[in-house]
């Protein structure tokens, strides 16, 4: 497309270089003030190169009311939440700079990949944003994520099981997340259980390593229940797929997330869980007792994600995550 603009300016003789002078004028005068000729045009712009050169002297002031706030996303779930500025001995920032919280990998709930960080990643950032403090994610191995956690190089690292150790070196929030872990199967599979010892017939799945809570971790040590166990979710849900194992214990939203990248849909429609819990755990955000601001601001934590939970707002970062909306 012609810019018009400049097809204006493009004539490249005497009487074109006066017609772009007059033009240049017209574009920035109101309609009564237009000069009638090229020689018109001069004389008012020289009577206006003094106004121009005062005008810069003085420049003008914004005011502090057209200014965005930049708490939150408008496309946050909070975006409409109300904010309380964070005194610096409440736990909160003075110097307008954003409070740091390191985390881990863990996909689907954290993850650097995903929009917004993740859902518990957006969680969290928005609860201190409605508390008018700005936080910035930082990720890094986990090990390392909790050891400068613990020296006081961040505010915050999350999240995290609870273990009577960890308390040395933390406050615990209040929890943050609601880990289930639940029996995938394939969805023509007619299953139903209520004890584990209704599961001495069965072959699982699982991850090395992996820990599925005391009561089912007794069966697979005694060798009443087998576990073939295997690196990857993706290996795992192949294997069931195949028919080569028949459960796979694996917490409901880290599963399905892994079967949303890994599979086409119908292969994904040919899983289903059952819903009875196989283990509940819960997750924290933890402070670190080296910094003395910890305390007010795990409190003000606290208050606004119990806020988030009696409002429903909480209810909504984990409907996303189940939709898949931050993958």
């Amino acid at each position: 497309m012609v810019n018009t603009v400049e097809n204006k300016f493009t004539d490249p003789s005497r009487k074109g270089r006066g017609n772009l002078l007059l033009t240049a004028v017209r574009h920035i005068l109101p309609r009564p003030f237009f000069p009638s000729s090229p020689f018109g045009a001069c004389i008012l712009l020289a009577g206006l190169l003094p106004l121009l050169a005062l005008l810069a002297l003085f420049p003008v002031q914004v005011s502090a009311q057209q200014t965005p706030p930049a708490n939150t996303s408008a496309s946050s779930p909070a975006a409409s939440s109300p904010a309380n500025t964070a005194p610096a001995d409440a736990g909160g920032s003075d110097t307008g700079q954003p409070l740091q919280i390191t985390v881990g990998e863990w996909p689907p709930y954290i993850s650097e990949k995903l929009e917004h960080h993740g859902a518990v990643a957006h969680l969290i950032s928005d609860i201190f944003a409605a508390e008018g403090i700005p936080v910035e994610i930082q990720f890094l191995p986990w090990g390392r994520a909790y050891s400068e956690a613990a020296s006081g190089n961040f505010v915050a690292t999350g999240v995290w099981m609870h273990k009577a150790e960890r308390e040395a070196d933390f406050l615990y929030s209040e929890p943050v997340l609601n880990e289930e872990f639940v029996f995938f199967h394939r969805a023509d599979m007619a299953f139903d259980w209520q004890d584990f010892g209704e599961l001495t017939d069965q072959r699982m799945g699982g991850g090395i390593k992996y820990s599925y809570g005391p009561g089912l971790d007794a069966y697979l040590d005694s060798g009443q229940i087998y576990m073939d166990r295997l690196p990857t979710d993706r290996q795992n849900f192949e294997k069931l797929l195949a028919g080569r194992i028949s459960l796979y214990p694996q917490e409901v939203n880290v599963g399905y997330a892994a079967l949303r990248e890994n599979f086409p849909s119908e292969m994904q429609k040919m899983i289903t869980h059952h819903p009875r819990p196989v283990l509940v755990n819960l997750s924290y955000l933890l402070f670190p007792k080296s910094l003395p601001g910890s305390g007010a601001l795990r409190d003000r934590f606290n208050t606004r994600l119990q806020m988030f939970r009696n409002s429903g707002l909480y209810d909504v970062y984990m409907e996303a995550l189940k939709d898949g909306r931050y993958m």
